[in-house]
């Protein structure tokens, strides 16, 4: 795989990159069930439950949200959908799903892993995926999991390029690997470029070796959310990765009411796409195949072919990339795609290590 998947659209990359991968490693369907919505899925019910972000943070949910129910449509089933507010919803939720005969209930999110866990000990003949939570081994529980590192580490390249501060940062939500693992790459990337280039742009809000860093402790937009972006600011940052849902539309106004030319990374969807009153701003997103691999597991488990066999997405599958430069096409420098596809092959071929300690 090269990086070209960058030019594709969202749906592109959804839909050609992990559907087919994933399809590919799934089993045939069986005689008595079809994923076009024959007589056994005409009962089958699939069911999510989101993070305390919502089913509209335009990122992590709302990926998981659209794989639902474009695999819900193509069966021609009803889903059925609760969000959380808070951590304490988490459990409610799913036992919430499982009293509505829920064949197939997908948690959106690492911080979902304990009651999920619970919820698949206690209800062995439900099925269940998480997603970004590979912690959970039982054979009615699939994770569905990313090395985000990968790419992250590609944005953190592309970021040390264009910073003309010299600096960059990136913020968390919460301290979770899901969320680190982001940072690990990024950190990691600007440090490879500082190694190819002899420059010392410096990453600042997170520090690899420590693990610690800058985080708002929760993934809602708001007022820490905005001060957390304005200090990186502050300190010079010029390209700025959040890693938490819709914290990043308060980084985005922080950008605005600067003044300053600051650039974003999005994570999980191209936020170009997902938040166009923000697109001017993005240079590049993180991107997962959270939809794909939604689709991917409602189609199976319909079908009668439940796996709980891990699914991890990375570059040489596609299952993680980064968007596209959008509107800052003109503004890199003209050898970065090249670039970028050589530090992709590296890290396919293994010539380039890139490691987290929450590589899943």
């Amino acid at each position: 795989m090269s990086i070209n998947l960058r030019r594709a659209s969202v749906a592109g990359f959804a839909t050609l990159g992990v559907a087919a991968l994933l399809a590919g490693c799934a089993s045939a369907p069986s005689d008595t069930a079809s994923t076009s919505g024959g007589e056994a899925a005409s009962d089958f019910i699939p069911c999510m439950v989101s993070d305390s972000g919502g089913f509209d943070d335009k990122s992590f949910n709302q990926a998981g949200f659209e794989g639902l129910t474009e695999a819900s449509d193509a069966l021609g089933v009803e889903p059925v959908t609760v969000e959380s507010a808070a951590e304490t919803d988490f459990e409610p939720n799913i036992d919430n799903l499982v009293s509505q005969n829920c064949n197939l209930i997908i948690s959106v999110g690492f911080l979902l892993a304990d009651a999920t866990k619970s919820a698949a000990e206690a209800n062995p003949d439900v099925n269940f995926s998480i997603i970004d939570d590979s912690s959970i081994e039982a054979d009615n529980v699939k994770p569905i999991v990313f090395d985000t590192a990968q790419a992250a580490f590609l944005a953190g390249y592309a970021a040390a390029s264009y910073s003309k501060t010299g600096t960059v940062g990136t913020y968390g939500g919460i301290q979770i690997p899901s969320v680190t693992i982001f940072m690990d790459g990024f950190v990691d990337g600007v440090s490879y470029y500082n190694e190819q280039k002899g420059t010392d742009v410096k990453a600042i809000g997170w520090d690899v070796a420590a693990q610690t860093g800058q985080f708002t402790g929760g993934f809602a937009a708001g007022v820490e959310a905005k001060t957390v972006a304005q200090g990186l600011i502050d300190q010079g940052a010029d390209v700025i990765l959040p890693v938490g849902g819709p914290i990043f539309l308060s980084a985005g106004e922080a950008i605005r009411d600067s003044g300053k030319e600051i650039a974003l990374v999005g994570v999980d969807s191209d936020n170009y796409e997902t938040a166009p009153d923000l697109a001017d701003l993005f240079l590049t997103s993180v991107m997962k195949g959270v939809a794909a691999g939604v689709v991917d597991v409602v189609d199976s488990s319909a079908a009668g072919d439940f796996d709980a066999t891990p699914f991890v997405g990375t570059l040489e599958n596609d299952g993680v990339g980064i968007a596209p430069f959008h509107d800052f096409e003109d503004k890199v420098s003209p050898d970065l795609q090249a670039e970028l596809d050589t530090i992709s092959e590296g890290i396919i071929s293994g010539d380039i290590t890139v490691e987290s300690p929450s590589t899943p």
